[in-house]
């Protein structure tokens, strides 16, 4: 049997933190949308019981250290049921970029492993279970636009947004996920993104208004050790962008345009300054889009 699943990327539309909790998870307050740039797994049947991942890159592990392998680890234990797999990976998305690059992977992973085990468990169920293998996850299964509370697996599906032009621009450089919620002081901010203002404005296809709403307060730790960011940023406003920001945990920059050709300026502008080698302009994808 043979399997293949496309695994989208994702953006946080708004990112807000509302509280450390004392199992060290961060609360969090987000919009996330899913966009157009997405890897390819190819998933097929081995006669033994055996988990092989091939990666096509030195930086990711191909062992239990991989969030696809510990999806099928996870699907296993739960459903009982254990067959053996080779997984091939075409990594489109940036590594550690913030896009949920591994996570959208093991999302696919367990979609794609339940439905050659016969489907035993419901789409409730690995929705439930997906949280063990990564927070984002969750939402990485379901798609589309939607509101993520808690450690990100309270999930409430929004209105997709209006059709734009994205550019995504990941400068060369990783950020850890760790040290940015390690170094977050929630005390300090001085202000927080409108989630609610902007999941009303998805209501009304406004735009303008989600654009003028975007933020988030990761960038006050990542922006002052990455300056870089903050720069691909300004490049994106001046080439005509509604927005920018970083998505995630950073070091990854999305901006929002109305026009193709103004956004395929800007990309062409971030290269030509060398800001980022991985640009790309793309789109919202809608959750019907996923199906």
């Amino acid at each position: 049997m043979e399997l293949v699943r496309k695994a989208y990327a994702k953006i946080n539309l708004g990112l807000d933190v509302l509280r450390k909790r004392p199992d060290g998870y961060h609360e969090v307050k987000m919009i996330m949308q899913t966009i157009g740039l997405y890897d390819v797994l190819t998933f097929r049947s081995r006669q033994d019981n055996e988990i092989f991942i091939d990666t096509g890159h030195a930086k990711l592990p191909n062992n239990e250290d991989n969030l696809i392998y510990k999806a099928a680890k996870v699907l296993f234990e739960e459903t009982g049921k254990n067959i053996g797999v080779d997984i091939t990976l075409e990594k489109n998305i940036p590594i550690a970029a913030g896009m949920a690059g591994g996570s959208t992977d093991a999302a696919a992973a367990l979609t794609a492993l339940n439905q050659m085990l016969g489907n035993p468990l419901s789409m409730e169920r690995l929705l439930e279970i997906s949280v063990k293998v990564g927070a984002d996850v969750p939402y990485c299964i379901m798609g589309g636009t939607a509101l993520s509370e808690g450690i990100g697996e309270k999930l409430t599906p929004l209105p997709a947004p209006p059709k734009a032009h994205l550019v995504i621009a990941k400068p060369d450089i990783g950020v850890s996920t760790a040290f940015v919620y390690g170094n977050l002081h929630l005390d300090r901010l001085k202000s927080h993104p409108d989630i609610d203002g902007m999941a009303g404005l998805l209501a009304e296809g406004n735009l303008e208004g989600i654009a003028s709403r975007m933020g988030n307060v990761l960038e006050t730790v990542t922006i002052p050790v990455y300056p870089i960011i903050e720069t691909i940023k300004s490049v994106c406003k001046e080439m005509g962008a509604l927005n920018a920001l970083m998505s995630g945990s950073g070091p990854t920059v999305f901006a929002v345009y109305t026009e193709e050709e103004k956004a395929k300026k800007a990309a062409e502008k971030i290269r030509e300054r060398e800001l980022a080698k991985e640009v790309f302009v793309t789109g919202f994808i809608g959750k019907e889009e996923l199906l």
